[in-house]
């Protein structure tokens, strides 16, 4: 059995200290909103105990699927690397960026160096995205949505060179008999969010998958627990929201309760079984649970 932990939207608070040039770009909406809205919801407190509690677990390998930082600061940024090697080892966690890491069109290049062992792996063409980490008969493929966006937007772009990529190597592991899963920070699905907050080339990643298939996309982005599916070449393909890790315990409007995921990976090609385990808070809570236990393939 290989476990996999997935965690999503850490949002590190609280915000360093910021210089009047620092706001001088997207940042002054961001920063409004963090003082308006986010300063309550995602103050962390619970952050500590959910990854003490994933520790305790000792999952194989740890997937997180972006929104380490709010502005995209160096200070931030700094900071999230210490966060990174404090949850694993680099050859033993990945992260697949989200819109918050690629704030500013300097931002995620300033990320990516930062936080390049835990943002790499086998990759195509000499692009970063998606890169490839296998874990026993496991193969995670993480991919990018992260953009930089006008003031009030927080749309990702999933585009055709990626694409061409993801489905390449989807063909390659799914020839290797690995049980693939795919990581985007953005959901691919259509439920979920519109032009300004929602996935462009939404309906290119479908067609990826529908044609070259997958076992399991795992996203963020929503602050929410959520379980979908997109058509497959032979079978739906469950896709698996995480409510984000650093949902403050007092909130009660902004998403679900600070969560996160292990996914218990069994069998062989053509009879794969995954059992999905959702750890957090309940509404109003101080204590990290078993949420819900299903089999999600």
């Amino acid at each position: 059995m290989t476990t996999l932990a997935h965690l999503s939207d850490i949002h590190l608070a609280p915000l360093p200290p910021l210089r009047f040039r620092e706001l001088l770009n997207k940042r002054w909406s961001g920063y409004l909103n963090w003082r308006l809205n986010r300063h309550n919801s995602l103050a962390g407190a619970g952050l500590s105990t959910l990854i003490d509690h994933l520790h305790a677990q000792a999952p194989d390998f740890t997937c997180i699927t972006g929104d380490l930082v709010n502005l995209g600061l160096d200070a931030e940024i700094a900071a999230a690397l210490g966060w990174l090697k404090g949850i694993g080892p680099a050859d033993r966690v990945c992260v697949a960026p989200g819109n918050h890491d690629a704030y500013l069109r300097s931002t995620l290049p300033r990320a990516y160096a930062a936080w390049r062992e835990y943002m790499s792996g086998e990759t195509l063409d000499g692009a970063p995205f998606p890169f490839v980490r296998r874990i026993g008969e496991v193969a995670v493929i993480a991919c990018s949505s992260a953009i930089a966006t006008p003031p009030w937007v927080a749309a990702g772009r999933f585009d055709a060179t990626q694409a061409d990529r993801l489905r390449r190597f989807l063909d390659r592991l799914g020839a290797e008999d690995r049980f693939r899963v795919v990581l985007i920070h953005h959901p691919p699905t259509i439920e979920d969010f519109g032009y300004r907050k929602g996935l462009w080339g939404a309906g290119r990643f479908r067609a990826v998958l529908a044609e070259a298939g997958a076992e399991l996309v795992l996203h963020g982005h929503t602050h929410r627990s959520t379980r979908r599916t997109i058509p497959g070449p032979d079978a739906a393909i469950p896709v698996i929201g995480v409510a984000a890790a650093g949902t403050a315990l007092t909130d009660d409007a902004h998403g679900d309760p600070a969560r996160y995921n292990l996914l218990d990976i069994t069998g062989r090609p053509g009879d794969w079984h995954c059992t999905l385990r959702e750890f957090g808070y309940r509404r109003g809570g101080s204590e990290v649970e078993l949420l819900l236990e299903m089999q999600v393939v």
